[in-house]
């Protein structure tokens, strides 16, 4: 943690770093009944897991509606949401996670989050912003949730090591606007940005 923002930047206000401590507190309580997060990467919470969430806010770049996929503990939609990432949806169908994210949103007073506790592909919203974290290969995402998407909408994807064979394999089928951000988190890591992204020969 660096200074009073903690990473975060300068224009990240007191009451937003307080609402985010809240949140870490849940999760940490809620992370004793049910594995939430693993256990080591709970010392470093605030740096993996916060952080994490926060430079994928910044590169969205722009408002809009927001749908985190597969967004378990709230990582990172919870997060993004704290930081001004609304309206946002969080897509969650285990009950027990879902449960908790809706306790969330009451205690830390988001009203402008929503839960839904349903399989992606059940779900008939468009969003400007998506993001999902650990959910599934590149191209079995867009699969699964392409159908949230508009012409303008962009994804913003942390992905891992193996994130550049992830992306050669997509754009057998996908075609779109695609970027590697390295994660300023994770070193082996990066951040796919997408926009514009249709089935090949459409």
């Amino acid at each position: 943690m660096t200074g009073d923002n903690r990473g975060l930047g300068p224009t990240v206000s007191r009451e937003t770093l307080e609402k985010l401590d809240a949140f870490v507190g849940l999760l940490l309580h809620e992370n004793q009944k049910q594995n939430l997060i693993s256990p080591d990467s709970v010392e470093h919470l605030w740096d993996r897991h916060i952080l994490d969430g926060a430079q994928l806010f910044t590169l969205a770049g722009r408002a809009g509606r927001w749908a985190d996929i597969g967004s378990g503990p709230g990582l990172p939609g919870m997060v993004i949401a704290i930081l001004g990432g609304t309206p946002m949806t969080l897509i969650e169908p285990r009950k027990l996670r879902a449960d908790f994210l809706r306790r969330c949103v009451s205690e830390l007073g988001m009203t402008e989050v929503k839960v839904a506790d349903t399989k992606v592909e059940r779900l008939g919203a468009k969003f400007d912003i998506i993001t999902a974290r650990a959910v599934a290969k590149l191209d079995r995402l867009f699969e699964m949730a392409g159908h949230l998407a508009h012409d303008k909408t962009k994804w913003v994807l942390p992905k891992g090591q193996s994130v550049k064979s992830e992306l050669d394999e997509a754009r057998r089928t996908w075609q779109g606007e695609f970027r590697l951000v390295p994660s300023q988190t994770h070193p082996d890591a990066a951040i796919v940005v997408a926009e514009h992204v249709r089935r090949r020969g459409k």
